[in-house]
Formats: structure tokens, C-alpha cells, sequence
């Protein structure tokens, strides 16, 4: 793939049809030069500053300098936008009437837990459902893999107030993610999850850039696989360019999404 996801090399002539986007505050945007994303807070004359997870950062508007919406593009001088209604408050995954974060209350955990996979399922999960989960005061923890969920859920011991959501990736019949989840389903466990082999796939490609995610043969490791099929390193760097372009739940697959509102309704009537 030449040039990689993020665009042409510097002679190609499709640069000269990259659009235009105009900057302004709030846009969601992927640095392409430094791989990093987040909001843009600030117009600058010749450039934007974006918040980013680590602090505050300004970039200079280049040609193609950065990727919107899955695009892409150059950004351009942008008004400053004027005053206007307060609108409602919205979570990443879309929630209304999430307690004004500005001011938040304590909340003491419930009993109840949600269980993923791995570190790279709990992130995604923040990134989206964060703010539900917190105002469910519900704690996300990691299995580190399905192949100890039986005798994890045994120690658990759930019951009326104390339920289990378990996100599961591969949940299709037939397979050994499918097996250990009907072992454990029961009253007090609910089980869910995604078709896809990794979490990854569960983020539309079009978020990056891409047509499509690369097929990688049984037997081959899925995340090195992609990486090395799309030119674009190691799987923890390309993970982090990944994670910064999930903005809200409209990149994610309608699977996942069902999957998380799922146990999220499953654990919310708890106590």
C-alpha cells in the first residue's frame, strides 16, 4: 500500500485534491504528522490548538495535515463562532441526562461489575460509554483473555446485587468464545458481544481512512497481521492513531454498540 493509510507520498498527484476543511472549535481532528487527536480549542491565525489526552498542543495548517472524520484534508482559517444556546448535554454514546460533569457527584461503585476481554476493550469502552458508566457507578475490569471466565465467575459468586456484564469479542456459534459464555450465562451473568475476532474491527475503518479492514489468516496473530498488511508499524503505536479517532459511538459498529447498551441495561437496575 503505497504511502500507507495516511496518504500519498509527497509526488503523488492526488495531494492536489485534498479538500478544505474549515477550522473550528470542537472539530475533531487527527494530526497526521505526529499521529495524535483530539478537539480543537483554539483558532490561531496560522493554525489550531487541540487538547489533546496529554495537554494542550498547536499545529500549524498545512496541506493534508490532518485527518477529519475519516477524510484526509487541509484545514483552512475558520471563524470564531459566535454565542449561541447552551444545547443538550450528550454523552460520546449518545446518552442524555448524564449529571452535569462540570460538577460531579461521588458516587460509591456498585457490587455489580463489567467484564472485558483486555486493556484495549476497556479503553474503547471509556472512550464512548465513560460518563454512563460512571453515572451507573458501574466499574469496568479486565479478564485478560476468556480462557479462566469460568472459574473467575465461580470466585465472583453473583447473586441479586451483585450481577456480571461480560463483553465478549468472536461470540458467534461454534466457537470456544460461544461455549464458555453459555457456560456462565445464567440469572445473575449477562453475556454479550461483537462477531469480530479483535475489538479492533468493532471501529468502523472508514474512522482511519480505510475501505476496509485486511483479511489476516487463521493462525497469524489478527493485530500484527493488520499492521503489517497496512504499513503502519507495531500494533501499540497504531493503536493509539486508532483509538484517537473513535470521536463518539457513530464510528463503532452497530454490534458493539447493541452489545455495551445491552449490559449496560442489564447492570443499571442493580443496586
Amino acid at each position: 500500500m503505497r504511502g500507507g493509510i495516511l496518504g500519498g507520498t509527497p509526488d503523488d498527484p492526488k495531494r492536489n485534491r485534498v479538500p478544505e476543511v474549515p477550522a473550528s472549535i470542537g472539530l475533531r481532528v487527527i494530526h497526521r504528522g505526529s499521529r495524535v487527536g483530539g478537539t480543537v480549542v483554539k483558532l490561531l491565525p496560522d493554525g489550531v490548538v487541540v487538547r489533546l489526552s496529554t495537554g494542550e498542543r498547536s499545529f500549524r495548517f498545512l496541506e493534508g495535515g490532518f485527518i477529519v472524520g475519516g477524510r484526509i484534508v487541509t484545514l483552512v482559517p475558520g471563524r470564531a463562532p459566535t454565542p449561541s444556546p447552551k444545547p443538550t448535554a450528550r454523552t460520546a454514546s449518545g446518552s442524555l441526562g448524564v449529571p452535569d460533569r462540570g460538577n460531579p457527584r461521588a458516587k460509591v461503585a456498585r457490587a455489580s461489575r463489567l467484564w472485558v476481554e483486555g486493556i484495549h476493550d476497556a479503553a474503547l469502552l471509556e472512550r464512548v460509554w465513560g460518563d454512563d458508566l460512571r453515572d451507573l457507578a458501574i466499574v469496568v475490569e479486565r479478564l485478560d483473555g476468556l480462557d479462566h471466565v469460568v472459574d473467575r465467575v465461580r470466585e465472583f459468586a453473583p447473586g441479586p446485587s451483585r450481577q456480571l456484564g461480560i463483553l465478549v469479542d468472536h461470540l458467534v456459534p461454534g466457537t470456544k468464545e460461544a461455549r464458555l459464555a453459555a457456560e456462565v450465562e445464567g440469572p445473575y451473568v449477562t453475556v454479550r458481544g461483537t462477531p469480530y475476532i479483535d475489538i479492533w474491527q468493532a471501529i468502523r475503518p472508514n474512522a482511519i481512512g480505510i475501505d476496509r479492514w485486511p483479511h489476516v489468516p487463521r493462525g497469524e496473530d489478527w493485530k500484527t497481521g493488520v499492521c503489517a498488511r497496512l504499513g503502519v508499524g507495531d500494533p501499540p503505536a497504531f493503536w493509539t492513531l486508532l483509538l484517537a479517532s473513535v470521536t463518539d459511538y457513530t464510528v463503532l459498529e452497530s454490534s458493539l454498540i447493541a452489545a455495551v447498551e445491552g449490559l449496560l441495561d442489564a447492570l443499571g437496575g442493580t443496586d
